[in-house]
């Protein structure tokens, strides 16, 4: 990347095959969360410019998603937990839960410098819609990927008063996401605890016992879910 105009050359030489290439790094930098994307998609406008840049990191994203929601769905928790510690499951997996998760899971993957792919996984491990999960995070994830396949497609034209000023935006909201997340995820949980509509589950005599609505197929593997008395769910290992 040192000579980028090679780099750019050397890829599109390859045709089609380079395209699978350059895609194959978007679906590794989804898979391996700590590797930026931002970088892979400003290479991607550098090289195809912003439509093709971006179709083809869509492509990419796609694939990348899916791969790592149904890998954590067939590994289960046990194998994954040491990419989402057990206190920061419980909060996903919560959000993910709610009635709104549409309007929790947009605003996860919108906002930046939130550990999106992580996300990802933790969604595999609950009982989402995986299509209507998909097709939410991919729009939400849009005018990031957009912004940034824009910049290396000005940096591409030697743009580089353009390129600055958007380098320094993105580099601004990224930090405000990043240091703030943790206090973003807690708003969230609270506002999606506070969404949740208990229902009447049963009588006893005079008193009625209230419990939170969960949906079905609720079972995780390498978890086991019990009831607490004041109707929230805790998650527990199988011994």
């Amino acid at each position: 990347m040192s000579e980028p105009e090679q780099f750019r050359a050397l890829i599109q030489s390859d045709g089609k095959t380079g395209v699978l290439i350059f895609i194959a790094f978007q679906v590794l930098q989804v898979l391996i969360s700590v590797i930026p994307g931002e970088v892979v998609q400003i290479a991607g406008g550098y090289i195809y410019g912003l439509w093709l840049g971006t179709l083809y990191l869509v492509v990419g994203l796609l694939i990348g998603s899916v791969l790592a929601f149904y890998s954590a769905r067939l590994l289960g928790y046990p194998v994954l937990k040491a990419l989402i510690p057990q206190a920061k499951f419980n909060k996903f997996q919560s959000l993910l839960r709610n009635k709104k998760f549409e309007a929790v899971v947009f605003l996860l993957f919108l906002l930046p410098g939130l550990p999106k792919d992580l996300f990802t996984y933790a969604a595999g491990l609950t009982a989402v819609p995986p299509l209507k999960f998909f097709l939410i995070a991919t729009g939400a994830r849009l005018p990031a990927l957009i912004g940034s396949v824009y910049i290396g497609t000005n940096l591409q034209e030697e743009d580089y008063l353009t390129v600055i000023i958007l380098m320094g935006g993105a580099i601004l909201l990224f930090l405000i996401g990043y240091f703030t997340k943790d206090r973003i995820i807690d708003r969230l949980h609270q506002w999606s605890a506070a969404r949740e509509r208990p229902f009447l589950l049963k009588k006893k005599g005079k008193k009625a016992v209230l419990r939170r609505e969960r949906p079905k197929g609720y079972r995780i593997k390498g978890l086991a879910f019990k009831e607490r008395g004041d109707g929230e769910n805790r998650g527990e290992r199988k011994g």
